[in-house]
Formats: structure tokens, sequence, C-alpha cells
């Protein structure tokens, strides 16, 4: 996948056109930890960078607001949102719970070309971890339970899991310490072994301890701000 060939996973709010690929290349630099949390997203340069108007550049951000990836302050305009150590915290306990549910659902509709896409999925991720490619790695991550969330169907819960990643991949940014912040992929291979032995109970609990190990490597404290150039990050 290259830099800027987009996922199938992207968030519905998007609307078409120049609004929606300014929407995608910011999340995606976002979720591929590119844009810092707190980076200031000035309208006046990212119309320069993308060549739109501002009222695109303002669908766009709202749009990401709308989905919790950037906040919108008056007069003083977006950043990239930043996540508090409390938010923290109640994100991975909502991805918890959710999780869970979502394994234990799954574990009873898995079918065999299920259980193939997602091993694929996870032989992209090794490949990615092997190379290096930490960008792509983090984005098969994603999408690895995103997709084991879309075999329930894509209903609400889905949607809501979307933007839950899209929110933990902004907690790892501004906290992550290490490799275990970024998923690990002997834990993905595990949670999906059980799976597809149809085990609702063992995949719950094979998530749930995957994720508190993410949690364990986040160093909840305050940091400091790195100065960015934006228009090396976006540039199309």
């Amino acid at each position: 996948m290259t830099k800027h060939e987009l996922p199938h996973e992207w968030p519905q709010t998007a609307r078409g056109g120049r609004a929606e690929a300014i929407y995608r290349s910011i999340f995606e630099a976002v979720v591929e930890h590119r844009l810092p949390p707190g980076a200031k997203l000035a309208e006046e340069q990212l119309g320069a960078i993308f060549r739109a108007s501002r009222t695109i550049v303002r669908s766009a951000l709202q749009d990401l607001a709308h989905d919790h990836i950037v906040t919108i302050e008056r007069h003083r305009g977006a950043f990239v949102s930043a996540p508090t150590i409390a938010d923290a915290h109640d994100v991975f306990f909502s991805r918890k719970v959710l999780e869970a549910a979502i394994a234990r659902e799954a574990a009873q509709r898995i079918r065999p070309a299920d259980v193939a896409h997602l091993r694929r999925m996870l032989e992209e991720e090794k490949e990615a971890l092997w190379r290096g490619d930490r960008q792509k790695a983090i984005r098969r991550s994603g999408d690895f339970h995103i997709a084991v969330a879309a075999i329930c169907g894509e209903g609400a819960l889905t949607q809501f899991l979307r933007s839950l990643i899209s929110r933990s991949s902004l907690v790892i940014a501004l906290y992550g310490r290490g490799p275990a912040s970024e998923c690990g992929h002997d834990e993905h291979v595990a949670f999906l072994d059980a799976l597809a032995a149809g085990d609702g109970e063992r995949a719950a609990a094979a998530m749930s301890e995957h994720l508190d190990h993410i949690v364990a490597d986040l160093a909840l404290v305050v940091r400091a701000d790195d100065p960015i150039d934006l228009a090396e990050i976006l540039t199309v």
C-alpha cells in the first residue's frame, strides 16, 4: 500500500470530492503518527497545500472534528486532538468493553473466508514489521481490529470502534513508549486462533489482555510538543 492509497475501512462522515481527499490525507497522517496531537491545522496553509478553497478545507476539518480527530477552538482554529491522560484511560476502557463483546459475537459468525482474509491481513502486518515500515504496520493493525468488527455487520458498534481506534492512535502517538503500544502481532495471531476455533470467551479474554498490554506500555505523563512541518507531512 502506497503512502496515499486508501484502506477500505475509512470513517463514513467525510463528504465527497476535495473535502474528502483532505479529510483522508489528514486522517491517514494522524493514524500513521506522522501528524502529532496538538498540531495546528491552519486553514490558509491547508488550502495552499491541497489547492482548495477555505470553504472546502473548513468542511474537511468539521468532519474530522465530528470523528474526534481534530479539535476546533473558537478564535484559535483547528488542531489535531490531544487526548488527556483521563481520555486515554476512557478510550481503552471503552475498547475493552466493546471489543470483548465483538469477539464473542464474531466467534459465532466467523466463516472460513473471514479467517483467511484476517490471516492475510496479519501476514501484511508481519511483513511491515519485519521491514520496519511502522506506518503500514500501524494501519494494518487498526484495519485488523475493524475487520473483526465488520464480521458482525456494519452497524453502530463497528462505526463506534472506528472512532475509538482513531482516538487510540492519538493516545499512542502522545504517550506510547515502544513497540508494545503498536498492537503486538503475536497477540493478534492468538486472538484470531481463538476466533477461528469459535471460542468466543477465549477470544474476548485474549483481546482484553492485548489491550491491557498496550495501556501498560503507555507513559501517561504530559509530553512536550515538537515542531512540525505541515507542508512536508501533507504534501500530495
